[in-house]
């Protein structure tokens, strides 16, 4: 478990540009204590502990890498076809057999090891049967052709995966191929999520006129376990500071990470920064990002808190650019920033400079075949409709002011951010 100071997170001040926040954030951050070995079934998404090191070359015999005639390069033919009588057939799985004798050829598939001495192999497309039951091989073809060596794909001793990788589908299928039957990764990260305020109720009870159903809480929740996170649901807790000091408390002492959105400005009503200060410190981070609002972030116990705004849109890009860094931290796992694709803009935008700003769009192809952008058609982070609707953002760096029609920008679909 995290064990931070009380003023870890003051680093608040001058507005920060996005970048320059979450690198400030991630550096006050240290992987959570705690590894365990899972099977290779079981690795997809965790995070590796330490490097992994290629034990056997891929492939670890030399083979053909296609069905055809395998040959010594000796004996290619050079002006014109030659026929070759077949001495002997090989498959996947079966061993290499004989040496291929000189002037002859071996019927060879797909997988299967090369013969000793024979160096290529002619495709069976390229190659006709005489009538004596000879393979006529064409003239031209280059010595070792069709072959693929014993450690082409990864020799032995080659790191293969680092420490810190997130592990994917390729990276099991890489271990699987090694012989690996497990792998040791890191615990994952403990996540308590809350929410706040009399003004929201639990999906299924009695609903007032003027209250809404909680949906931060189930969105926050679900983009944590998207990225391996365990996570506890403390519910939503009262419009009572000390209730929540106790709770948060208590929480802090079985976690890794608290983390909430709304809620916890500095205006009267805001019981959880009034519960926060009581239990531990809490800051406000001032980033240059649209849409959101200062990131809440604090110590609870030497528990990392972190508060997203309460705006549903506002929640999920901060949660996507500033939360999700900060949690790859706590997993010890490697960051890379989103890279987006280029997509044409269909749509005109202003914005001021030295601001990050998301905009929400949809793509289509073009007249023209391109991907083009399409923004929705209302603004304001509370539109969860926006969210649905949708296919990804379009991000607009800092130093751009005006989007017309035709410009190419970068697009980060929704499915790269979580």
């Amino acid at each position: 478990m995290a064990q931070l100071s009380d003023d870890c997170f003051a680093l608040g001040g001058p507005m920060r540009s996005v970048d320059e926040a979450v690198a400030l954030i991630v550096a006050q951050l240290s992987p959570v204590d705690g590894a365990e070995r899972v099977a290779l079934g079981e690795a997809d998404g965790r995070v590796l502990v330490q490097d992994l090191v290629a034990r056997l070359s891929l492939p670890p015999f030399t083979n053909s890498a296609v069905d055809g005639y395998a040959v010594r390069g000796e004996d290619l033919p050079a002006g014109e076809a030659l026929p070759f009588e077949v001495a002997s057939r090989t498959q996947a799985g079966m061993s290499a057999g004989a040496p291929v004798p000189p002037g002859k050829a071996v019927r060879i598939f797909t997988g299967a090891p090369m013969p000793p001495d024979a160096d290529t192999v002619f495709m069976q497309e390229d190659v006709t049967v005489d009538e004596e039951g000879r393979a006529v091989l064409p003239a031209g073809l280059k010595r070792g052709a069709n072959v693929r060596p014993a450690g082409e794909d990864i020799p032995e001793g080659r790191p293969i995966l680092p420490a810190g990788r997130r592990l994917r589908p390729q990276d099991v299928a890489v271990a699987a191929a090694q012989g690996l039957t497990e792998l040791e990764v890191r615990r994952r990260v403990r996540v308590a999520v809350f929410s706040n305020g009399d003004e929201i109720v639990e999906p299924g009870r009695a609903r007032g006129a003027s209250q809404l159903y909680d949906s931060n809480r189930f969105m926050l929740a679900a983009m944590l376990r998207r990225i391996g996170c365990l996570v506890t649901d403390l519910g939503i807790l009262p419009d009572d500071a000390g209730a929540i000091a106790g709770i948060l408390e208590q929480g802090a002492a079985r976690h890794d990470l608290i983390l909430t959105s709304g809620g916890v400005s500095t205006g009267d009503a805001d019981y959880v920064k009034a519960a926060i200060d009581q239990v531990g410190s809490m800051v406000f981070w001032r980033m240059a990002i649209k849409p959101g609002r200062p990131v809440a972030m604090g110590v609870i116990k030497g528990c990392p808190f972190i508060g997203l705004p309460g705006n549903p849109v506002a929640s999920f890009v901060t949660f996507a650019h500033v939360a999700r860094p900060a949690i790859f931290a706590l997993a010890g796992a490697e960051w890379r920033r989103p890279v987006g694709a280029q997509v044409r803009a269909a749509f005109s935008y202003r914005k001021k400079s030295g601001r990050r700003e998301y905009v929400r769009a949809s793509l289509r192809a073009g007249e023209d075949g391109l991907l083009e952008a399409v923004k929705f058609p209302r603004e304001g982070a509370g539109l969860l409709s926006s969210l649905i609707d949708t296919d990804g953002l379009v991000e607009l760096s800092e130093d751009i002011t005006t989007i017309e029609p035709g410009r190419m920008v970068e697009f980060m679909t929704y499915s790269s951010l979580l």
